[in-house]
């Protein structure tokens, strides 16, 4: 809900089709969600280099990136989860209406939140990308050592531990990193996005 009815809407004398052709591809939200430690930020930004070394216009939105400026005034508490997916949808938004490739890296564990992220784009402009690696090999990696410390009780509301998750019911790409390489889970994403028309085929860098 708007708080002021002193404000109004300025269109743009550029629309979003035209920013689009001005750079050749579509524009669209790439949401990846899963627990912490599945690899989303990995596939991610390694999506964004593959993307970027083909002159395709894209941007990484980092769940923790953006904790240090936008969302800094956030805990992790349901409400502020909400607040913090609501906010990143409507940047995430701002950046499709801009004709630029968005990909975001949030755990986004409410099935509710990311749904209205969903609902507040056009129909073809969110792809939900589940990165559906198992809690037991996202705890093996916990390089963040955060697992083990949600297990030790000091960390609280921690997802998948005291806190839910609630999984993509049908999402248009999933993705286990733990039985695929980190190439093989980049070129899904490029291929899905050269089969739906985003862009034209991108070859994931081989690393």
């Amino acid at each position: 809900m708007v708080k002021s009815d002193n404000i109004t809407w300025h269109q743009s004398q550029v629309s979003k089709a035209e920013r689009q052709a001005l750079n050749h591809h579509k524009s669209v939200v790439l949401w990846f969600t899963g627990l912490s430690g599945s690899g989303k930020s990995t596939i991610a930004n390694a999506v964004e280099k593959a993307l970027f070394d083909q002159q395709v216009g894209s941007y990484v939105l980092d769940g923790d990136n953006m904790r240090f400026g936008l969302n800094k005034n956030l805990g992790f508490s349901a409400e502020d989860r909400e607040e913090n997916i609501r906010r990143i949808g409507e940047v995430a938004k701002l950046f499709v209406d801009a004709g630029v490739i968005t990909l975001t890296a949030f755990i986004s564990p409410y099935r509710a939140d990311r749904d209205k992220v969903r609902a507040n784009l056009e129909v073809d402009e969110f792809i939900e990308v589940f990165v559906d690696t198992p809690l037991e090999v996202c705890e093996q990696r916990d390089v963040k050592q955060l697992y083990a410390k949600a297990r030790r009780g000091e960390i609280t509301g921690f997802t998948g531990i005291d806190a839910p998750y609630e999984a993509p019911i049908d999402p248009e790409i999933t993705i286990d990193k733990s039985k695929q390489p980190l190439t093989a889970s980049v070129q899904q994403v490029l291929n899905y996005l050269a089969e739906h028309h985003y862009v034209s085929l991108v070859t994931a860098n081989e690393n």
